[in-house]
């Protein structure tokens, strides 16, 4: 068999009809999936998102699902300026462009103040530290109380009167009071001092007498 032939075979029409065939079929599958894929993804149907904020919850899921998208609670706060499940924060913003279905996460407002576990602060933390944890949970704080110890040392915690503990539930409503040190302790510590520094001033003291034999 020579070249010619063989070249004859190889691009017999048969041949070629079939490998065009399946041409067709592989470019015709291409152009499906990509077809598809604009209608699973909404290709070029983009909504913009609604200012939500402030919105009642259920009102907000209402507006949404005419728009062709999806509200989704992730997480609550707390106003006590505002009703109980109205949205504080949403995700995406308002503005942004969105596919249809997509999901917009909100934060609800919390019927209730949230109640937080005190830290470990009492017996173990200076009145600066403790003042700073506390307004940063966002606990308001009234004006310290003195008591007797080492100045600026957190002794204890009042909430509304009470004496509460480390690791105890506390409603952010409510102000606490910290017990600080009024440096008593302190004091003492300096008048031992200065009672050292006249004693190895003046040498001998006259606590005791010297008592000589006959």
């Amino acid at each position: 068999m020579n070249i010619k032939e063989s070249l004859g075979k190889i691009f017999d029409r048969y041949v070629v009809i079939n490998l065009s065939a399946m041409l067709g079929v592989v470019i015709l599958l291409c152009i499906g999936v990509g077809f598809g894929l604009d209608l699973y993804t909404h290709h070029g149907e983009n909504v913009e998102v609604p200012n939500l904020k402030g919105m009642d919850c259920k009102k907000a899921e209402r507006r949404l699902s005419e728009l062709g998208l999806t509200v989704v609670v992730s997480d609550s706060g707390y106003n006590k300026a505002l009703p109980a499940n109205t949205i504080l924060l949403q995700t995406p913003g308002e503005g942004q462009k969105v596919k249809k279905g997509h999901i917009i996460y909100v934060t609800v407002n919390s019927p209730s103040s949230p109640s937080f576990a005190l830290p470990d602060l009492v017996d173990n933390s200076s009145f600066r530290e403790a003042e700073a944890r506390l307004t940063a949970m966002g606990f308001r704080l009234n004006p310290p109380q003195l008591v007797d110890g080492e100045k600026d040392w957190v002794y204890g915690i009042l909430c509304r009167g009470r004496r509460v503990s480390n690791g105890d539930r506390v409603s952010i409503e409510n102000p606490l009071t910290l017990m600080v040190g009024k440096g008593t302790i302190e004091d003492l510590d300096d008048i031992d001092m200065v009672g050292a520094e006249e004693m190895d001033a003046g040498g001998e003291t006259d606590d005791f007498e010297e008592v000589k034999e006959p």
